[in-house]
């Protein structure tokens, strides 16, 4: 969310920034504005008026100590209108607060100085790529006829179970799952992110502090007879643990990461890019946090593009990073890289992960704060990233390293985990 502060010294700014996103911010902002004059000349009047009951409460014991009864009385009715007048003001500044608030959630973040122009992700812009294309010729499938072959994944018992977009792992589909959680969470701990094991279900207060909430696109499951929310991202509870925290310099950098299922309802998704993993209601991720002081926070942002790198790599997938345009780019976000592996029988990018600065945009909503070096209080940045999203992983590892004869190579890196080298 954003400051105050800012919207009020840099309106202007504010607009010209947003409108990178193509998001038309002018009358939100000036409504805020205006809101924020209404709330504070009621506070000023209201302080003025409690001043002036203090004075006239003092008035009027001076006077029953005199014994000017009747002049003490003639106060009392001065000092109730003044209490009347207060409750009104009181009134007025909470409706105000919440109409400001109200608008303040609409705002996205502003996008980052280096991100580029554009609407959709057309205009999206290659930062590098690396590996191998791989040519299997005219005999490739797709996963989602391999997995049926090798019997691995079911996605027709999965739509038994619950509906379409939540699969069934058996045999080796579960396994090299496991294998991939595992992978993962030994590189990331190795890399110095402390392993965390959340809730996966949380309340109003985690969602709206991470910006999941207000939900803008309905993309999340609501556990409604308890007002619970099923997590979209570990980045939801992980974050939401410094919720309300003042942090200590001492307490830099704050690295963790997690092992989570998440659930996203995928409204409005349809068509051929939608067909076996590529787009789930149910699936597994890890995830990698950052919690930085504001001027470290985009050299941990490099170091987190190049360890989600090295573990493409170290799959021996053939990728690409890609810098988002502003008209692509999450609403709570000011910056982020896609990293996306070529699918070979789909003869497309797939996006794996997502790696994203949030600079303060979800330190303001958590009141997340550290204690600067004059021992004021500011606002953290958050950053995290997929390390990695296993459905569309999985379905590459699967397409790529198939055999002419329909077996799948399992990457190298992966056999200590699977406990083989094949599926078959």
């Amino acid at each position: 969310m954003l400051t105050l502060k800012l919207l009020r010294e840099q309106p202007e700014f504010v607009i010209e920034r947003l409108a990178v996103r193509h998001f038309d911010a002018r009358e939100i902002v000036y409504d805020i504005i205006d809101l924020d004059k209404k709330r504070r000349s009621a506070q000023q009047e209201l302080d003025s008026c409690l001043a002036q009951q203090k004075i006239k409460a003092s008035e009027i014991g001076k006077l029953m100590k005199e014994g000017r009864r009747d002049e003490a009385d003639l106060i009392k009715s001065e000092v109730a209108s003044l209490k009347e007048r207060s409750r009104a003001l009181e009134e007025e500044m909470a409706t105000a607060q919440q109409e400001q608030d109200n608008r303040l959630v609409l705002l996205p973040n502003l996008p980052y100085a280096q991100v580029p122009e554009g609407r959709s992700a057309e205009d999206n812009v290659i930062v590098r790529q690396g590996g191998v294309i791989p040519d299997l010729g005219e005999t490739s499938k797709p996963h989602w006829e391999l997995v049926k072959e090798l019997d691995i994944i079911d996605f027709d018992l999965g739509v038994k179970l619950t509906g379409a977009g939540f699969p069934l792992y058996k045999g080796a589909g579960a396994r090299i799952q496991r294998a991939l959680i595992a992978y993962f969470l030994e590189r990331n701990t190795a890399a110095g992110y402390i392993e965390y094991q959340p809730p996966y279900i949380v309340n109003e207060d985690s969602g709206f502090g991470t910006g999941q909430l207000p939900d803008k696109e309905g993309q999340m499951y609501h556990v409604t007879i308890d007002g619970f929310y099923l997590i979209p991202t570990a980045e939801v509870p992980l974050t939401n643990i410094y919720r309300d925290v003042i942090l200590q310099d001492s307490d830099f950098p704050i690295k963790i990461t997690a092992y989570t299922p998440c659930w996203r309802r995928e409204a409005g998704s349809y068509g051929k890019d939608v067909r076996g993993l590529n787009r789930l209601h149910q699936f597994d991720k890890v995830e990698i946090v950052r919690i930085e002081r504001p001027e470290n926070s985009y050299a941990a942002l490099d170091e987190m593009v190049l360890h989600v790198e090295s573990l493409v790599q170290e799959l021996a997938f053939p990728y690409r990073i890609v810098k988002l345009c502003g008209g692509d780019m999450g609403f709570t976000s000011a910056i982020t890289y896609d990293f996306e592996v070529w699918s070979a029988a789909q003869q497309r990018w797939l996006e794996v992960s997502s790696v994203s600065n949030f600079e303060s945009y979800q330190s303001n909503r958590l009141k997340l704060r550290y204690k600067d070096e004059e021992g004021k209080s500011q606002l953290a940045h958050t950053l995290n990233g997929s390390a990695l999203a296993l459905p569309r992983i999985l379905a590459a590892i699967i397409e790529n390293n198939q055999t002419p004869d329909g077996k799948i190579v399992v990457p190298e890196v992966l056999r200590k985990y699977t406990g083989f080298d094949i599926i078959e």
